[in-house]
């Protein structure tokens, strides 16, 4: 069920926890530090800002003994609360405490493991990975001065809630988890609205966001949810499907014919330009229909793959877009693994996109190993890889900061 969202009134700050007692407690000192991390980071403050502001009120945390400061726009009174990335939303604890126990959750630790070696008990972990879902996935893993990418790709994750058959409606895009909505049906109406979370996320981020084209399946829900949810959007079938689509049918039965048909497949999708593709298009359906033993479960795929060559060759026009999933499924595995650890959905649909939605930031925050660090100069998540840069060493701290003011949903 999709909820309405409201305003985030909190600015989470790179403090330092052993100086911030010091400097939060002299306000011309706090106010200093403020204006700096504005200088450097303005995108972390409200609109306005530079108009001035005063400083409201302060708080101290009877949980943490942390003093909270509140700050007061001159040019619309509204106030927004200032936190230290180093303690977590609500006082829930400390971000360094909590930390590599939600880094865990990125391989699906269970939640009463993580009790058993970190301490608190199962629903604390619980409740910590969901809160999490709560932040806007376009907003917090974007940063403002990125570059929105231009080429998607979707798919749905079959999965189960409380015994029932319900989908996940998965949105990827330079190897980030992007969107993800719950949905009971994967119909054109229950799929537009699922994946319209993601578009409501991105125009929050961007109004005027059309993406150029969009890697899908062959499900015409699919298809046309895109198309209602962005006009101009270029729709291109997944290259990979029709090659699953064989592989999966006629491996074994059909082991000898099925090597020949799918080493034409691939000879097509190797084809350098759009004229030789829909030339090897042609030419393997023709090899199809002069094959007398060429089983259905080969010949129907290709044939299909012809009569819609041109959902397939529109990749050609388009540089930097998406041929095949390859991208998704490698997330949807994880996504997998993450599903049957926790056995599937319990409870509401509210709850369950919670869940889903705080895994996917995780992963997207998550320390990567360290050869793919390496790889990539020291970024160490695939956010910090999209953006180019990371607000924190600490990958949570990096997460909380980048959730600073994005749009909030209610829990359920």
């Amino acid at each position: 069920m999709k909820t309405p969202m409201r305003e985030n009134r909190t600015i989470c700050l790179p403090f330092d926890r052993n100086g911030y007692g010091k400097i939060v407690a002299d306000s011309k000192e706090f106010r200093r530090s403020l204006d700096e991390m504005m200088r450097r980071s303005p995108e972390l403050f409200p609109e306005g800002i530079a108009g001035g502001y005063t400083m409201k009120d302060s708080r101290k945390s009877k949980k943490r003994r942390v003093e909270i400061r509140r700050i007061e726009l001159s040019i619309n009174g509204k106030d927004y609360s200032i936190r230290p990335s180093f303690v977590m939303p609500y006082m829930t604890g400390f971000t360094d405490d909590v930390e590599k126990a939600l880094y865990l959750r990125k391989y699906d630790v269970p939640f009463p493991a993580l009790s058993y070696v970190f301490g608190h008990n199962p629903m604390y972990w619980y409740r910590l990975e969901n809160h999490l879902g709560r932040y806007s996935l376009v907003g917090t893993t974007i940063h403002k001065d990125t570059e929105l990418p231009q080429h998607l790709i979707a798919d749905e994750k079959h999965t189960h809630l409380a015994g029932e058959k319900c989908y996940i409606a998965t949105t990827v895009a330079n190897a980030c988890i992007l969107g993800v909505s719950v949905t009971k049906a994967a119909g054109e109406v229950e799929l537009t609205k699922a994946y319209g979370v993601f578009a409501e996320e991105v125009k929050r981020v961007k109004p005027g966001y059309k993406p150029k084209t969009v890697n899908t399946d062959g499900w015409p829900a699919t298809q046309k949810a895109w198309q209602t949810l962005f006009s101009t959007v270029l729709i291109i079938c997944c290259f990979l499907h029709v090659f699953i689509k064989i592989r999966d049918r006629a491996k074994v039965k059909f082991h000898e014919i099925y090597l020949q048909a799918t080493t034409k497949l691939w000879d097509c999708y190797r084809a350098a330009t759009k004229k030789s593709f829909s030339q090897r298009i042609r030419r393997l359906a023709e090899w199809c229909n002069v094959t007398p033993d060429a089983p259905a479960v080969i010949s129907e795929p290709i044939r299909k793959l012809s009569e819609n060559k041109q959902r397939y060759a529109a990749a050609y026009d388009q540089p930097g877009c998406h041929r095949t999933s390859n991208m998704l499924d490698r997330l949807m595995q994880r996504m997998d693994r993450h599903l049957f650890s926790t056995q599937y959905f319990h409870g509401s649909s509210s709850t369950a996109e919670l869940n889903i939605r705080g895994w996917a930031l995780i992963y997207n925050f998550a320390p990567s190993n360290p050869r793919t660090v390496k790889k990539y100069a020291g970024l160490k998540s695939p956010a910090d890889r999209l953006n180019g840069f990371s607000y924190h060493d600490n990958g949570l701290q990096n997460l909380l900061i980048s959730a600073s003011l994005r749009d909030f949903r209610p829990p359920p």
